[in-house]
């Protein structure tokens, strides 16, 4: 009887040394089928913020969800890969179908060579929101949902950048006149977005691109109300204490969907990942000390 029941228990040991220790979602699939998609407007050189108006004067509506007919993010293969090509035409985002917490999410990332209004003579633009809420065009552009960003642009993979109401803090130099904030481990969190005296944005630590062309891994690490933006293998930010500000009081924001943007570049993704976290990853912990 004993040999059986330590047979049993071998058995189950290995069979638990079998089981995959990374278990990743893959998140694209040549139909898109885990996102949905909405586009804005296609904005124009001079845009201040108010809702477009066309030569009458008449209020233009956004093209709105899940739209027929347009072709600004499509699915293409090269070499048996599933590539997501954002055209950047219009302003839009794929919206992924799930919320999502506490998870660890990898995707590959490189420049096209088209640029759009108002963006022709500005750096190639795109971005990872997430812990996104509430209605689609709520921010500046009329296109995107309350959210974090993971800023992706030219020369500035891995800055922040505050969707709405959203604040967060984030281990930071001091800005000081018209300089912004520079992310680095070093330094204290510093508190930024809305209801705060810093803006919010805050760049990066250092800028780990790759020459264009080249494929860019970007990891985004979010666990609770702590998140890390890493390119290409180093962390540029260290954030905390997400949240979001809802009639003058602040709420915690640690769960959402995500979007990827189309804004005036194009730029293509594939491999992108998604795994789901129980605790924050030994090897970051002490970044947060």
């Amino acid at each position: 009887m004993k040999k059986c029941l330590t047979s049993i228990l071998l058995l189950l040991l290995f069979s638990m040394c079998d089981q995959p220790h990374d278990n990743w979602i893959n998140l694209l699939d040549e139909d898109l089928s885990q996102w949905d998609t909405f586009l804005s407007y296609r904005h124009k050189l001079g845009y201040n913020g108010e809702i477009p108006t066309d030569d009458k004067g008449n209020e233009v509506l956004p093209i709105g969800l899940n739209p027929n007919g347009y072709n600004v993010f499509s699915m293409i293969n090269e070499n048996d890969e599933n590539i997501l090509r954002v055209s950047g035409e219009i302003y839009g985002c794929i919206i992924s179908k799930e919320e999502y917490a506490n998870y660890h999410l990898k995707l590959k990332v490189k420049w096209g060579d088209k640029k759009y209004e108002p963006r022709k003579k500005l750096l190639k633009d795109s971005g990872i929101l997430y812990h996104s809420i509430g209605d689609y065009g709520a921010d500046y552009w009329r296109t995107w949902m309350l959210s974090q960003e993971l800023q992706i642009m030219e020369g500035h993979m891995g800055d922040y950048w505050s969707q709405l109401t959203s604040a967060i803090d984030i281990k930071a130099y001091l800005p000081e006149y018209i300089m912004n904030p520079v992310a680095d481990e070093s330094q204290s969190f510093l508190p930024m977005g809305q209801n705060e005296e810093i803006a919010g944005f805050c760049l990066r630590s250092a800028n780990y691109e790759k020459p264009n062309g080249e494929w860019n891994t970007i990891e985004l690490i979010c666990f609770e109300d702590k998140s890390l933006h890493i390119v290409n293998g180093n962390v540029v930010m260290i954030l905390q204490n997400s949240r979001y500000i809802h009639n003058g009081k602040a709420k915690s924001l640690t769960k959402g969907k995500i979007q990827i943007q189309s804004e005036a570049a194009e730029v293509f993704y594939k491999d992108i990942q998604l795994k789901h976290l129980n605790m924050m990853p030994a090897e970051y912990k002490h970044l947060f000390d």
